[in-house]
């Protein structure tokens, strides 16, 4: 639940010659479709960044077309698909929300995902919650019933970096793991000093962390 905005401040950091395309999560009601969107809208040969629900598309991004993904950089994200406990459990809650009056994420999720240090940062929290109330009712149903499971990993082929937070409450350093060690050949960097919402909470070492591998003489 959250828009191009979240990466206001990483795209000018970036300071990268080639075109910077944020690409929506749609549309599309399943990771195939909206794989299929994104590859629709992105140029013939790029780098995908996908952060969080979006690093799941990314990976579907970059088995359904191989030959257009030069690299993938996957930002807080995981291998982990749905329990049917908690897939019950989002619907349930879906059901519990009324569409006229859906003004996005609770301020207490929201503020869950965050470093410890920053969950009194109601700027930052309101910002997060505009972006959800800006995608809409429609968006929450559709990212809360899709299926996570069945998404390539190991037969991934392009250079792969995973980057995870040291403070995210929403992917342990576990899945982070788990996830860099499903894809071949994959280099994983952890950020300090960051809860889930990195490109929000961590732009500058985001955007270092992503130069510098991608610079590297391996990657070129």
């Amino acid at each position: 639940m959250l828009d191009e905005t979240l990466w206001d401040e990483v795209v000018p950091l970036l300071q990268w010659e080639a075109p910077v395309h944020r690409l929506p999560l749609g549309p599309g009601t399943t990771t195939d479709e909206i794989a299929r969107s994104v590859a629709a809208a992105a140029p013939e040969r790029f780098v995908l960044v996908g952060f969080s629900l979006g690093g799941y598309i990314a990976r579907k991004v970059a088995e359904l077309f191989p030959e257009r993904v030069a690299a993938l950089v996957l930002v807080a994200s995981s291998l982990e698909s749905d329990t049917p406990e908690r897939a019950k459990a989002k619907q349930d809650a879906i059901r519990a929300l009324d569409p006229s009056t859906f003004r996005g994420l609770s301020t207490g999720s929201i503020a869950q995902s965050l470093h410890p240090d920053r969950r009194g940062d109601w700027e930052l929290v309101t910002r997060i919650r505009e972006m959800g109330r800006r995608l809409g009712y429609e968006a929450m149903v559709v990212q809360s019933g899709l299926r996570r499971d069945g998404i390539a990993a190991a037969e991934l082929r392009c250079p792969t970096l995973v980057i995870g937070a040291d403070q995210d409450a929403l992917r342990s350093a576990q899945e982070i793991r788990e996830l860099a060690d499903a894809i071949p050949g994959t280099r994983l960097e952890v950020i300090k000093g960051s809860g889930h919402m990195l490109p929000l909470e961590q732009p500058e070492a985001l955007v270092s962390t992503v130069r510098r591998w991608l610079l590297a003489p391996e990657n070129q």
